[in-house]
């Protein structure tokens, strides 16, 4: 692979990493789906082709979606397995924080594929996929955990098993239509963002055993989108994808573009950031009614602001095609959700956190990186699907989250938080 390649994956990794980390401000779809969206940016950025351009809120939003519906999965309880102190229970815990992070990269990588691959030639039917998908999520839900009681995380919410159910229906309607290239994404983020997730639940309880100050929770965060970004961006640029001559209706546009910039913060601002919730969050700080009012107004009028500078940018000719519109729009919906994340943690009450910061340094080295990235990068080298090493790469992966189960009993005790799934 060339440098610019690389440069292009790392840049795509930190981004959806420091994207999901924001995310552990506001949690849910809508904060998954935030950060799908600025994820996909990133990717078409770096790809660096005209034609993904002229599509680029239309990826956003499949992006969106894909990323954002897994937010529906509970997995508290199930980091809780990861913090005991035997090996059943703790691979257990990190297995399935394999599984649960192999869904995000499933619906993740999977949607963002399905809308870089339809063209003229070949459109992507989106109301069938919808549907087959939906149908999906109901008859897994319904056969594995109602009928055959198949528990991930009882008492909590069980909805893996309709995300499941959905990705698993992408599958299948993207073989029988011949979508091998989002096939390839799908599968291949599917391994990188589990891997994030139980690789992070690890790096977690050594930051709790080793008593790092720093929030470590957020590590865990970083380590799904960073992985899930860099096996996404792998996965686009080395893929062979159809040429695109005419971009996408303008009614579709404007559908992603409220979609991305209207929609998500709305419900953004309604789950997260009104004054009732803000309130909550500070209820410890001083002044804590006063600065959460004058959070929510900040927040509103920034979101305001935001949404205005989106449409006037749409209308821009030069956002067409061209780039430094589009840059300026990552830029501010990036910054913007890192700005939100600052204003609901007290930062107007003067209480400024560590990976806030952080978040910041990582948003200057990305544009940095972008920089660096001189030609497109997609189809440089071309791989296809090569099945038996998957299944190679999924055996290691499983292998290797064994031995991180038994790296991390022999370090401690038991940890707050721990929970058994099984009696040991």
């Amino acid at each position: 692979m060339s440098r610019s390649q690389w440069i292009g994956i790392l840049t795509v990794g930190m981004t959806l990493g420091t994207a999901w980390a924001v995310r552990g401000q506001f949690g849910h779809e809508q904060g998954a789906a935030w950060a799908g969206g600025i994820g996909a940016l990133a990717l078409v950025l770096v790809s660096q082709r005209k034609d993904w351009n002229k599509k680029i809120l239309p990826i956003a939003f499949a992006s969106a979606i894909g990323w954002g519906v897994t937010g529906m999965i509970s997995y508290g309880r199930v980091v809780g397995y990861g913090r005991s102190d035997n090996f059943p229970n703790v691979y257990y815990g990190l297995l399935m924080l394999f599984v649960i992070g192999g869904l995000f990269g499933l619906l993740g990588g999977g949607l963002t594929g399905l809308s870089l691959e339809s063209s003229e030639k070949k459109k992507v039917k989106w109301a069938s996929l919808m549907a087959e998908m939906v149908a999906g999520g109901l008859i897994s839900y319904g056969l594995l955990v109602k009928q055959f009681g198949i528990l991930m995380t009882p008492p909590r919410s069980e909805a893996w098993a309709i995300c499941l159910g959905a990705g698993l229906a992408m599958l299948w309607h993207m073989a029988r239509k011949q979508f091998n290239a989002s096939l390839r994404v799908a599968l291949i983020t599917t391994l990188g963002a589990g891997f994030g997730f139980a690789f992070g639940n690890f790096l977690q309880i050594a930051g709790n055993v080793l008593h790092i100050p720093f929030n470590m929770w957020n590590v865990m965060e970083y380590s799904i989108g960073f992985f899930g970004g860099t096996t996404l961006a792998y996965a686009v640029f080395t893929t062979q994808w159809p040429q695109s001559a005419n971009g996408p209706k303008q009614w579709e546009k404007q559908v992603a573009l409220f979609f991305l910039v209207a929609f998500i913060p709305l419900i953004i601002f309604r789950e997260s950031v009104r004054y009732s919730e803000v309130v909550q969050r500070l209820a410890n700080l001083p002044n804590a009614e006063q600065t959460a009012h004058l959070t929510s107004w900040i927040a509103a009028a920034v979101l305001s602001i935001g949404l205005l500078a989106a449409w006037y940018l749409k209308g821009h000719k030069e956002s067409a095609s061209g780039q430094s519109n589009i840059k300026l729009f990552f830029a501010g919906y990036f910054g913007i959700y890192i700005f939100l994340s600052y204003l609901v943690t007290g930062a107007l009450a003067g209480q400024f956190l560590l990976n806030h910061h952080l978040y910041v340094i990582n948003f200057v080295v990305i544009f940095i990186l972008m920089n660096k990235t001189g030609f497109p990068v997609v189809g440089i080298h071309i791989h296809t699907m090569n099945y038996n090493k998957y299944r190679l790469y999924l055996f290691c992966i499983l292998a290797f989250i064994a031995l991180l189960a038994l790296m991390a009993i022999s370090i401690h005790d038991g940890l707050n938080g721990a929970h058994d799934r099984f009696p040991v």
